[in-house]
């Protein structure tokens, strides 16, 4: 059968949420980048004089916005039973 009225991918919720997570992930993503190279000691502007530990911090940080926020996030928008 098929759909009665097709749908404006312009107003697709779904659509936005998948670019949402997807830009969750990337913030991730740059967050464990930003925090190996504060680690090493060759972070960007005034990140290079951060101690090495905090680049630990950040890119911990960044591993879990990568894996686990996204979850999270989805959850949230699953649509009630």
């Amino acid at each position: 059968m098929s759909d009665p009225a097709p749908r404006d991918p312009a107003r697709d919720p779904a659509m936005g949420r998948y670019f949402a997570l997807q830009v969750v992930r990337l913030s991730g993503a740059l967050l464990v980048l930003l925090g190996v190279l504060v680690q090493a000691g060759k972070g960007p502007g005034p990140l290079a004089a951060l101690p090495p530990i905090a680049g630990i911090v950040l890119a911990l940080v960044g591993l879990w916005d990568f894996f686990f926020l996204p979850r999270i996030v989805a959850r949230r928008w699953r649509t009630p039973e």
